[in-house]
Parts: C-alpha cells; sequence; structure tokens
C-alpha cells in the first residue's frame, strides 16, 4: 500500500464520505438483471440516473463468466452490476469502508466477490494476465496516471479492455461565481488541495491518451458522460448535479491491450 500523503488524504476523504453517506458510497441493492440488459441493449432514450456512471453501456456486454477488476470503483455498485450479470468480481479500493459496501452486495445478490485494500497505482498485490476487463475510475486523485496503465498493463490478459474515466482537463477547475461557472486555476497548474482535504490533479490530454498507445493499447471508444441529460430544477447552483448538467467535461476511453 502506497502511504503518501495524497493516499493519506484521499483516503481520509472516503472514509469520511462513506460515513456521510456520500451517494456514490451508498451499495446498489435494488437492481435487477432484466432493467440492467436493457440499459445493455440501448432500450432507454436517456440513460437511468442509476447508470450515469457506467457508460458506455457497452462495457457491459459479453462480462458473463469473465474476471472484471473495479478499480478504485469500492462502494457496491459498478462491482454489483457486474456481479449480477455473472462476472468474477475483484475490487481494489483505497478505503475500506467503500469495499463494505461491495462485501454487502454481494451478500444481498448473492454472488462471490474479492475485495481488496490497496492504492490504484499499486497492483503488486494482483496476479498478471488475471483479468478480462479493468473497469477503472477516480483517476483525479492520482498524480500519474501513467503509472496506473503501467499497473492495469500488467494484470490485463491480451486482448482484453480497459475503461477509465477523466475531466476535461480545460474546465477541470472551475466555481461558481453567483452568475456561472468561471475557471479558476491557469491551464498550467495541476495540483487542487480541495477545503475537505483532497488533493486533485488535472491530467493531461497528451499523458491520458499517449500514455495508453505508449503502452500497446488501442483506443476503441472515447464517449461524454450522459450528466449533461439530467437538467434537475432543483439542484443548487454550484452543487455537484448542477455543475454536471452545465459544465459536463466528462468522458471515458475503452482500451484494448493488443
Amino acid at each position: 500500500m502506497i502511504n503518501d500523503k495524497v493516499a493519506v488524504a484521499n483516503q481520509k476523504l472516503w472514509e469520511d464520505e462513506v460515513k456521510k453517506g456520500c451517494g456514490y458510497t451508498i451499495p446498489w441493492l435494488d437492481l435487477d438483471v432484466a432493467t440492467l440488459h436493457q440499459y445493455i441493449d440501448g432500450e432507454y432514450e436517456f440513460v437511468p440516473d442509476s447508470f450515469a456512471c457506467m457508460y458506455p453501456a457497452s462495457i457491459l456486454t459479453g462480462v458473463e463468466g469473465k474476471d472484471v477488476l473495479c478499480l478504485a470503483s469500492g462502494g457496491g455498485q459498478q462491482s454489483a452490476v457486474f456481479g449480477l450479470l455473472g462476472a468474477r468480481v475483484t475490487v481494489v479500493d483505497l478505503a475500506e469502508g467503500q469495499l463494505e459496501g461491495d462485501r454487502k452486495a454481494a451478500a444481498h445478490y448473492g454472488y462471490d466477490v474479492t475485495t481488496l485494500h490497496a492504492d490504484m497505482r499499486d497492483l503488486s498485490c494482483l496476479p498478471g494476465q488475471a483479468f478480462d476487463l479493468v473497469y477503472g475510475t477516480g483517476l483525479a486523485y492520482v498524480p500519474d496516471v501513467r503509472q496506473v496503465y503501467a499497473g492495469v498493463a500488467r494484470v490485463l490478459r491480451t486482448g482484453g479492455l480497459f475503461r477509465v474515466d477523466f475531466g476535461q482537463p480545460a474546465v477541470y477547475f472551475t466555481a461558481w461565481d453567483g452568475a456561472g461557472y468561471r475557471i479558476v486555476r491557469p491551464y498550467a497548474e495541476r495540483v487542487n488541495r480541495r477545503a475537505d482535504g483532497a488533493i486533485e490533479f488535472r491530467h493531461y490530454m497528451d499523458d491520458i491518451f499517449n500514455g495508453l498507445l505508449d503502452l500497446g493499447f488501442s483506443i476503441q471508444r472515447v464517449c461524454e458522460a450522459p450528466y449533461y441529460e439530467y437538467l434537475d430544477p432543483d439542484a443548487s447552483p454550484g452543487s455537484w448535479p448542477h455543475e454536471q448538467a452545465y459544465v459536463a467535461g466528462r468522458f471515458a476511453i475503452v482500451a484494448r491491450k493488443d
């Protein structure tokens, strides 16, 4: 386990979020397989709110019997989807409280899950070429995406897929100023030390895309997050739902290890 100031700060953040009941820490215990397949088959005009973070839907196709690693995706949400679809699921997360959510979801639905308390920057706890799919998120909390990519390349089988999401770097650090969202930090500034103690990082396009290509991945798809579809009239300006609807800027990459 890496124990630098970044890991310490961000582990504390997510353990605190679990205690507060943040939406990303509450296990999804009301899923059903029929609804999941409707989403996968594109039968919804808009992405259901509960699946908004699990885009693109194609990443869920054909996972039955496959080995899936949920990387920094604890909380009993993404792992529950893969578990219900018949995958063999392993979860790596920095927060033990998040992993408890994955165990709770597995017990609720009756599938097995492996949970590992570890930093996504150090996957030495996992064997090489062990997974068909790595579903990753949370890269904003690590300083070097290439370090994470290298670990994923080691544990992913040839032909396997790596799904990972990012914030668009040009609009990553914004703030509500009473009238609209304003870019508050120069593009060259990479680090954001938040008031809640978390440490975030802006990642540049060179590292996001070329980091994958340099390791032998081929990029299959780039997909925008569907958050812009949700215009909640009751969302407070400056809140996360309000910002996501107006600023958007999140996207996911699906890459294949060739």
